[in-house]
């Protein structure tokens, strides 16, 4: 079952617009949310880690902790741009 599916139960309840529209928007917020970890994870490891272990050092969590802000300030900016000249 995907999750537009109703459950079996016999009847197949239909959901309204207003109702699908709010799953759509949170499944599509988990999967912006999902991909955006991914990348920065990928983006940012492999920038900031140079010798894989069991702890970072000082220096990589400052660099994981700058990458990743840097990613989160540039979706900012890029969300309100996309979302400015939308109107």
């Amino acid at each position: 079952m995907d999750s537009f599916s109703a459950p079996s139960t016999g009847s197949s309840p239909k959901l309204s617009a207003e109702d699908f529209m709010d799953q759509l928007k949170t499944q599509l917020a988990q999967a912006y949310a999902e991909e955006f970890l991914e990348t920065v994870r990928g983006k940012c490891f492999e920038k900031c880690i140079t010798k894989p272990g069991s702890s970072l050092s000082g220096s990589e969590s400052s660099c994981i902790s700058r990458c990743v802000d840097r990613y989160i300030e540039a979706s900012g900016i890029i969300s309100r741009a996309l979302f400015s000249s939308s109107r």
